[in-house]
């Protein structure tokens, strides 16, 4: 048996069809095996509150060993657990195909399942998630929406903490009653024929945050890639499901793999990529939908054909060349490589696009923002979640840039409110495409 390995990590299909994997007894002898791992290892004991929480309660228990902890403590570790995956990604030397087999992130998301499968969540909790139901019923009265959503609002924000359980001090997205699909349909890109990638096409799947939540990102990618030569549709047919797969609801992701993959499929025969806005949402296309769908050859023809929206710039750039018109900035960056980027194994792909504009000067971060999708505004986790996110913001605050910016708009809007926290005045938060678009002159 080798320490550690030198192999790429490789990843096995989630095996949720199978009774198996929601068996108790053999539920709980993979926890048992797996964190004797972990507590032999201890590697990992920076990156999220799993560890600390697990390795705290091996060495407070009787034997200090795990066979001293008892399973139905373990709960605490499972719930620190965001989904990031950098453990497996970047830490963990005993991932597949190391013998040891462990893939602490699929692990924690088979332990949720398992709970789901056994009863099914509050009320107030399974409402959270359904994303574009929220996002349609808001966007139908935006004020409203965001009146009674600002952390400002001592009237409405209490009652959410104690009804839903989304801590009060947390920032939470804005709405917008003209969603992206809306705008973009409206306002038609002017393709730029002199470009030097003049003739491709791709699909700009909107996802969920930006077709109701930040439809400026949307705008700015469009635009960005219409002066870049590419012809380009937005679709969106409904959310990738990462919000069901943070709960474990497998059954649910799936369902909306199948839903989108054949909506894209069309366009994918056509000739055009695929775009996605946001890497939590790329990361699904990519990598969890054909784990979760492995025989679905709908699925692993998006995953082909799938980039995040900085990965397809930096493309451009150098299979074919930008369209001039590029600018230097009137101040300089601090750029946040977001979790769900990282994890997606294709380099920092917003510091590549970023440095394309003349004389950038861009500060990168790659750490952790805390945030976790909709897991840092629960009141359960909002002090882990600023915790988490300290470094990051310290430096945002430290280092004094115009431009804040994070591919993931949840982890900006989280290291914006992590500054003011610290006494700081955060810039406002922008997605690198934003700042891409403002190098053209095209905000």
């Amino acid at each position: 048996m080798r320490e550690g390995s030198l192999e790429a990590p490789v990843r096995h299909p989630i095996d949720w069809q199978d009774p198996d994997f929601y068996d108790d007894a053999k539920l709980e002898q993979e926890l048992r095996r797996v964190f004797d791992i972990c507590h032999g290892c201890r590697r990992c004991f920076n990156l999220c509150d799993s560890f600390p929480r697990l390795f705290d309660l091996v060495d407070h228990s009787p034997t200090g060993e795990l066979d001293g902890v008892k399973s139905a403590d373990f709960k605490p570790v499972v719930d620190a657990c965001t989904l990031c995956d950098l453990c497996f990604m970047t830490k963990c030397p005993y991932v597949p195909p190391h013998p040891f087999n462990l893939d602490f992130p699929h692990l924690m998301l088979r332990y949720r399942a398992a709970e789901l499968h056994k009863a099914k969540p509050p009320f107030a909790e399974r409402q959270l998630v359904e994303t574009d139901r929220n996002g349609r019923l808001a966007a139908l009265a935006s004020p409203l929406a965001n009146w009674a959503s600002s952390k400002d609002n001592a009237l409405t924000r209490p009652a959410m903490e104690k009804i839903a359980g989304v801590d009060k001090r947390a920032a939470l997205p804005k709405f917008h009653g003209r969603t992206f699909k809306l705008r973009a349909r409206a306002e038609p890109a002017a393709v730029n024929e002199k470009a030097p990638g003049f003739g491709r096409k791709a699909v700009l799947y909107a996802t969920c945050f930006v077709n109701y939540n930040g439809p400026d990102i949307g705008m700015a990618a469009r635009a960005v890639l219409a002066q870049n030569g590419v012809e380009t549709e937005v679709v969106y047919p409904r959310c990738c499901g990462m919000p069901q797969l943070e709960r474990g609801d497998l059954a649910r992701v799936a369902d909306n793999a199948r839903a989108v993959s054949a909506a894209l499929k069309p366009y994918i025969d056509k000739g055009f990529d695929v775009v996605a806005l946001v890497p939590s949402c790329a990361l699904m296309l990519k990598f969890e939908w054909p784990l979760i769908l492995p025989g679905d050859a709908d699925v692993k023809h998006l995953s082909e054909s799938t980039f995040d929206v900085s990965e397809y710039v930096v493309d451009i750039a150098k299979r074919d060349g930008l369209a001039d018109g590029l600018k230097a900035l009137d101040g300089s960056v601090a750029l946040h490589i977001a979790c769900h980027a990282r994890a997606q194994n294709m380099g920092q792909k917003a510091a590549e696009m970023l440095k394309l504009i003349p004389g950038a000067d861009v500060q990168v971060i790659e750490r952790c923002s805390g945030h976790g999708g909709s897991w840092g505004v629960m009141k359960a986790n909002f002090e882990v979640a600023v915790k988490l996110g300290r470094p990051v913001a310290r430096q945002v605050k430290d280092a004094g840039r115009k431009y804040l910016a994070s591919e993931c708009p949840l982890a900006a809007e989280h290291i914006a409110q992590g500054v003011e926290l610290q006494g700081g005045s955060p810039p406002a938060p922008l997605h690198p495409i934003q700042i891409f678009a403002r190098a053209y002159g095209l905000k």
